[in-house]
């Protein structure tokens, strides 16, 4: 009995966990706005238990923060600390589509393909206005880090950063976007993957990252002159 009412808990803390992950990361709750647990758990209709379990695994992705004499707020992402997030990425995305070529299955790879044909189709739709805005640039990438089978790797990308990079490009006006030439790079990339060339593979994933680390870079440089303008 015991034993089922913990796994009920537990399943209510992950489900709740997954609720809280969207509505962060969609901009329900904007950045630095504060999160008050007695609120959520009458939202949310659960007990003090699993929304303080779900609140310690989202403080975990680093969504919220909590601050002394103030509260939990939800994180507030600035370009540079994501120019730091980029680097990091840069090199560990790198190091998957390398492992990628090596551990990647047939099925898995016509995963990819489909997966890129969906994307060309719904940039064509949208004329690319909200490819970045959707999971799908991010799908791409989280599937080649599963195929690269290391568990460390997936880790740190697909738990630590993914929901951070979602939550930002969900922010981050359009025009900060490349996505026709992103797709393309992206149809590369497949190319390499599927020909099994790991080095190939390696240097235009980190190429790719660091393409976007620069968009955000231009992004600070520009708000600077603005600044100075001002």
């Amino acid at each position: 009995m015991n034993q089922s009412i913990e796994t009920k808990e537990q399943t209510k803390s992950e489900n709740l966990t997954a609720q809280l992950i969207e509505a962060i990361v969609s901009g329900e709750y904007s950045p630095g706005s504060k999160i008050s647990e007695t609120e959520l758990a009458r939202f949310f209709n659960v007990s003090r238990g699993p929304l303080r379990e779900a609140m310690m695994r989202i403080e975990a992705l680093n969504l919220v923060e909590r601050i002394p004499h103030v509260g939990t707020r939800v994180a507030t992402l600035s370009p540079e600390k994501l120019i730091e997030i980029y680097a990091v990425r840069e090199a560990l995305e790198g190091m998957a589509a390398n492992l990628a070529c090596k551990n990647i299955t047939d099925q898995e790879i016509a995963g990819l393909e489909m997966l890129l044909e969906q994307h060309q189709e719904h940039i064509e739709q949208v004329d690319g206005a909200s490819y970045f805005h959707q999971q799908g640039d991010f799908d791409f990438h989280y599937q080649i880090i599963k195929a690269s089978r290391n568990s460390k790797l997936i880790s740190l990308l697909c738990d630590e950063l993914y929901h951070l990079l979602r939550m930002y490009r969900y922010q981050s006006p359009s025009t900060q976007s490349r996505p026709t030439h992103a797709l393309n790079e992206h149809f590369q990339l497949l190319t390499a993957i599927k020909e099994r060339d790991a080095e190939l593979a390696e240097m235009l994933m980190r190429r790719h990252i660091k393409r976007s680390r620069e968009l955000i870079e231009n992004q600070l440089i520009e708000e600077g002159k603005t600044n100075d303008a001002e």
